[in-house]
């Protein structure tokens, strides 16, 4: 299992636990790093502490940051007076992008920058630009619910990036996806030069496209390495309520 944090890392993980308000424990010593432009996967069964992990990477849990910093970001420890700095570098996908989209058009992804005190007319040609990113060129005049789900998820994604996000955490982003979607999402990904951290229950997804992967339940991780050999491990991937994915039943681990 990795354990050292890495000295060059965008962002480091060190002991974190956190208990449910009824006292029911969610993470418990979890520690890790990851470098920058690196792609890793978070995976494990349901009720793991994947999204719950996920939410403390940017300050939403805890309500109060502890006084030892048990999450870093770029350089910068998350504390209760610096997250909006931390939530800038730290660009969280939820799983249903309908609770990060605005409204109104697509010019809504203005919101983000403004906040963080862009102005005309650096603010529309950053959407602009971060909407071409993702592969959404001339959208933005489009409404919310004109777009296909995968369309939908490439929008929350440019505005995470008009934010400059230094880290990406991507909760699920191939679920609902049709084929065509999965593709062009996964292809986006590939190309996108932030390091990323994606919790997913696909397995295919993350043998091709996470060559890190950190396996998470009951709050804890239980294994971090490469993809193909810990996916390849049967006896791990049952024992922690997965299942070795079938695009490596017939190939050789690596």
């Amino acid at each position: 299992m990795r354990t050292g944090l890495e000295e060059l890392s965008v962002l480091e993980v060190r002991n974190l636990g956190y208990c449910y308000p009824d006292g029911r424990e969610a993470l418990r010593d979890v520690s890790f790093a990851l470098a920058a432009n690196e792609r890793a996967a978070l995976i494990g069964p349901n009720g793991a502490g994947k999204s719950t992990l996920l939410l403390h990477l940017n300050g939403l849990l805890p309500d109060q940051p502890p006084a030892t910093p048990t999450v870093i970001v770029d350089g910068l420890p998350l504390r209760a007076d610096n997250l909006a700095e931390a939530r800038r570098r730290v660009g969280l996908l939820f799983q249903d992008p309908d609770d990060q989209l605005l409204p109104d058009s697509l010019g809504g992804r203005r919101l983000g920058p403004m906040q963080l005190g862009v102005r005309e007319p650096e603010l529309s040609q950053r959407v602009a630009d971060c909407l071409a990113q993702v592969g959404l060129a001339g959208f933005a005049d489009r409404l919310p619910h004109h777009l296909s789900r995968g369309e939908k998820r490439r929008v929350c994604l440019a505005g995470l990036l008009a934010c400059e996000a230094r880290l990406l955490v991507l909760d699920e982003p191939t679920s609902d996806l049709d084929p065509r979607g999965r593709r062009l999402l996964m292809g986006l990904l590939a190309q996108l030069p932030v390091a990323q951290l994606i919790a997913t229950h696909d397995l295919e997804f993350v043998v091709e496209s996470c060559a890190r992967t950190i396996v998470i339940d009951h709050g804890r991780i239980v294994a971090d390495g490469p993809t193909r050999r810990l996916l390849n491990d049967e006896a791990l991937m049952l024992a922690h309520g997965l299942e070795r994915p079938h695009i490596l039943r017939h190939a050789h681990p690596h």
